[in-house]
């Protein structure tokens, strides 16, 4: 196999994830100029976005790379069904790596505002919300990631190839489709809205 053929086959893999992925980037930035509102109501809220975002591309996309590498080693089966213990094992410790990542980053923009004396949210509404867009998009990240890695395995694509624009693109959707709905429950509760 030639340079030119590898190249040919992996611009032939990637290229429709990346072109999902700027879609949904997109999508993303839509959402983010919709919140206006929220982001008035809880300040220090724009600050946790590239946090947060960032953080499901890493947490998730670990996790794409950790099952894609256990498909290739013959670990684990590409199935979801009589799901088995490393696959639930790793999923369970992303979503608690989300999650502790997500307060992480909440405490630290609150404590970062507070020091530079701008104004910022309590830090209940932050912690909150954080946590709240964390297990949402946790839950669908792991469910889209597994199911998608799977499936491109069983198609003969190469998991790897996929993994990063599309934990790129779903991060970023979901991200901040749950961080809207997460910030208006907490808000909702809060009795702010």
């Amino acid at each position: 196999m030639t340079v030119r053929d590898v190249a040919r086959e992996a611009y032939r893999e990637a290229l429709p994830a990346l072109a999902a992925s700027l879609v949904g980037g997109l999508v993303a930035g839509v959402i983010l100029s919709g919140m206006r509102a929220e982001l008035r109501a809880v300040p220090g809220l724009l600050v946790l976005v590239p946090a947060l975002l960032a953080t499901r591309g890493n947490v998730y996309g670990s996790l794409g790379a950790r099952i894609s590498t256990a498909l290739h080693q013959g670990l684990i089966e590409p199935r979801v069904r009589g799901g088995d213990e490393r696959l639930r094992a790793a999923v369970a410790a992303a979503l608690a790596n989300g999650l502790l990542v997500s307060t992480f980053a909440a405490a630290a923009a609150f404590a970062v505002l507070t020091l530079l004396g701008d104004t910022v949210a309590p830090f209940p509404i932050l912690v909150a919300t954080a946590l709240v867009s964390g297990i949402l998009s946790g839950v669908a990240l792991a469910g889209v990631v597994v199911t998608a890695v799977f499936a491109g395995y069983r198609r003969g694509r190469d998991p790897d190839t996929l993994v990063g624009p599309l934990v790129t693109t779903t991060g970023d959707l979901f991200g901040m489709l749950f961080l809207l709905v997460a910030v208006r429950f907490v808000l909702a509760v809060a009795g702010v809205l």
